[in-house]
């Protein structure tokens, strides 16, 4: 190989990821940093048990993840061999669907000679911001908000990031999930309660907001008071919940919206930013999307959301967090583990 091909290969690297890291089976090859194929495998088994079960989810991705990998292959119209590397995550998550896609991942690297890639989880939700055709321009703060993190990132540079705060209990979206759980509606409950959301007042009920530092959440005591709330409604009316759904969904999901945008706001300001960005599934949510949007807007900020195929859990956003990393001369060696817990 001439020292041209290894400099178009580090520039244009052409690279297999697979995420696995709980309830989603995905691969994506990425060629020069532009997504050639994302293939989402979701796990609807999970559904009648209103939760995600750990050895399900594992044995699940085992069935899965041959068939995900060469339809990603197939899409992108890229042989196993044309490959410049396999990236995967490693970590936060569910230790047996992370150990799935890493054991997955190390032998198809190892048969073929690749390098090894090993991706933080929530630093690649970060990073799915560069999917985007106008990507952020450093220095910019992400909000990271799923089922099991909330947190904001000052993104200095595409490895170089600092956690300014998170949440000191539960995450934004088990807050909605689990508010979900109580009032009955499907898992998952996030989506449920945005659709009810559109339909109520979101003046109806409300909700305390826990002082617990400048840029760190809270959302436990958000939960509680929901709880306690719907006790009182039902026992001076029956017809409380059924009646006032929409109402209720409105005002538990603007009390956490605010939250998250009230502390991203401090933060943004302290830190001197001019461009925000949104990440992880909650960033899905069309009232957070909104409210951001105008958040940004009235402070002359730069306004970033990526697009809902990489809000939620997708190999896409391993991908392109591989990219950067192969670019930096970052790889894993064959006896990397997963790790379950952690952040940045």
């Amino acid at each position: 190989m001439t020292h041209s091909d290894i400099k178009s290969r580090s520039t244009y690297p052409t690279i297999l990821a697979i995420e696995s890291s709980c309830d989603e089976t995905s691969a994506a090859v990425i060629q020069g940093g532009k997504v050639r194929s994302n293939i989402i495998s979701s796990q609807l088994d999970h559904a009648e048990y209103g939760g995600v079960i750990p050895e399900l989810a594992s044995r699940l991705h085992q069935q899965q993840i041959v068939r995900v990998v060469e339809k990603a292959l197939s899409e992108a119209e890229v042989s196993k061999h044309d490959l410049d590397a396999v990236g995967f995550t490693r970590g936060p998550g569910l230790l047996g669907a992370l150990l799935v896609g890493t054991c997955f991942a190390k032998s198809f690297a190892l048969g073929l000679g690749k390098p090894l890639v090993d991706v933080n989880h929530m630093q690649a939700h970060v990073l799915a911001n560069f999917l985007q055709e106008q990507p952020p321009e450093f220095p910019f703060l992400c909000l990271t908000v799923s089922g099991g993190h909330t947190q904001l990132v000052l993104v200095k540079d595409y490895l170089d990031m600092e956690l300014m705060g998170e949440t000191i209990d539960d995450a934004a979206g088990e807050a909605f999930d689990k508010a979900a759980k109580i009032m009955g509606l499907p898992y998952p409950g996030g989506p449920e309660i945005d659709k009810l959301a559109k339909q109520g007042d979101p003046k109806f009920l409300k909700f305390p907001r826990p002082d617990v530092g400048p840029y760190d959440f809270s959302f436990s005591g958000l939960k509680t008071s929901l709880l306690y709330k719907l006790k009182d409604g039902v026992k001076a009316d029956s017809h409380f919940l059924d009646d006032h759904m929409a109402d209720i969904c409105a005002s538990y999901q603007g009390a956490i919206v605010s939250v998250l945008l009230d502390k991203m706001k401090k933060a943004a300001q302290d830190a001197g930013v001019k461009h925000l960005a949104i990440a992880g599934g909650v960033s899905a949510n069309s009232e957070l999307r909104l409210r951001f949007q105008q958040m940004c807007n009235e402070q002359h900020w730069k306004a970033h959301i990526p697009d809902f195929q990489y809000c939620t859990d997708n190999a896409a956003m391993i991908a392109i967090s591989a990219h950067f990393q192969f670019q930096a001369g970052k790889f894993a060696d064959l006896d990397v583990t997963p790790f379950t817990r952690g952040g940045l």
